[in-house]
């Protein structure tokens, strides 16, 4: 995994700048018909992501708290037993299934939610065995990382990403709306983590073997980016155990990243969603900075500016950006020649505020542009590749419609 990483960033260095310059592209306009029929299948509560199991069937997590098992047909099957309980507020409550890089010898699956707390809730990973019986439930269910101090906030992310060689994974960590904390790195807030399968700090993070304050304050969220610096601090934390965060730490400066996903050359890239504009196609690169809340392409929600990325050439500015916003659900890659060939290799991003599905072409060489933009009329939380090539969607609503796309 070291070697592989290193030499994708090696070779980013010797094809910077990119191919395709950074360019703002939310005044995208959507095409005028679809290419494909988009039917609802079944309605879900508050449905947020998908999970394929090989033979067609799904995983289908509810923000409320079940994760349903789902036919290859769309139709539902029944809830699985075994499931954690869940803070459910806002954005926060049950979030992610993810199939295990070796699922099929060791039936794996990793969950990501956020876990109640005396006040409000912290995002947590777990794993656990997937026994699809006559009652499917997870079982050996294990909490393998938690974000502590819990509190309030949303915008938690808990998107992962398998590396390539199957042997690590990467984790998205939202700044939990409370902004500063994501340029603090002894905060487990407004990151991308890299861990072991079973939740240890991943040998080759810039941090490895390092250890944060002992101590950690916490603060509410605050109204926008200038009230977070001075804050009144709520309560503070102390670690039971060594403060880890530096270690895990892969890059750091995030908003809201609910999309996180290899390309099929290698390259792994995020969404997230900025304040008022400023929504953001970030490549991520080993110990970078993306500079939030220092720096956004948007505004605060009260209109109170924020210094431009352009303003600091020691933050990594994004690929792509979105003013204004499309609200980005998820990031997923095409792959395959079975349903629609013609998008093999491209990114599928979801639209909330936007109502939209994006098609984006990759160069490889860490560039990126738009190509298509579809208004679905709904707002879409989740985009996934099926088996046979399909693609299925989930509305981000109550109820929230599965949504099959096929071919015209």
């Amino acid at each position: 995994m070291r070697v592989r990483l290193a030499n994708v960033v090696v070779l980013l260095a010797l094809t910077s700048p990119a191919a395709w310059a950074q360019v703002n592209v939310g005044e995208q306009k959507a095409e005028a018909t679809l290419p494909f029929e988009a039917t609802t299948v079944s309605t879900f509560e508050l449905p947020w992501r998908i999970a394929f199991l090989p033979d067609g069937r799904m995983l289908v997590t509810e923000k409320v708290g079940p994760i349903w098992l789902v036919g290859a047909d769309g139709q539902k099957v029944a809830p699985l037993g075994g499931t954690p309980p869940v803070f459910w507020q806002g954005q926060n409550g049950m979030l992610g299934v993810f199939l295990s890089p070796q699922y099929a010898s060791d039936q794996t699956v990793y969950v990501t939610y956020i876990e109640p707390g005396d006040y409000g809730g912290g995002q947590a990973l777990a794993r656990a065995k997937l026994n699809l019986g006559r009652q499917p439930r997870l079982e050996n269910f294990e909490v393998i990382w938690r974000q502590m101090p819990r509190g309030k906030g949303g915008q938690a992310g808990a998107q992962i990403a398998f590396a390539p060689d199957g042997q690590s994974l990467f984790m998205t960590v939202g700044d939990r709306q409370r902004m500063t904390p994501a340029q603090d790195p002894d905060q487990p807030v407004g990151k991308i983590v890299h861990l072991t399968l079973d939740g240890k700090p991943a040998a080759d993070n810039p941090g490895f073997g390092k250890t944060g304050a002992v101590t950690i304050p916490l603060i509410d969220p605050p109204r926008d980016t200038e009230a977070a610096k001075t804050a009144p601090v709520v309560s503070s934390y102390t670690f039971p155990t060594p403060n880890l965060t530096p270690a895990e730490t892969w890059a750091s400066g995030f908003r809201a990243p609910y999309g996180l996903a290899f390309s099929p050359t290698g390259e792994l890239w995020e969404v997230e969603h900025g304040p008022k504009g400023g929504d953001e196609l970030n490549l991520i690169e080993k110990g970078k900075n993306y500079g939030w809340p220092l720096v956004s392409y948007g505004v605060n929600y009260d209109d109170v500016p924020i210094p431009s990325p352009d303003t600091r050439p020691d933050l990594t500015k994004p690929v792509l950006y979105w003013v204004p916003v499309i609200a980005p659900g998820n990031l997923a890659f095409y792959r395959g020649k079975k349903s629609f060939p013609q998008w093999d290799g491209s990114g599928l991003v979801s639209g909330l505020a936007s109502q939209t599905l994006i098609r984006l072409v990759f160069d490889g060489k860490g560039g990126a542009k738009t190509a298509e933009r579809w208004d679905l009329g709904k707002r879409i939380r989740d985009v996934a590749e099926a088996p046979d090539g399909t693609l299925w969607l989930l509305e981000d609503a109550n109820p929230g419609a599965l949504i099959h796309v096929t071919p015209k």
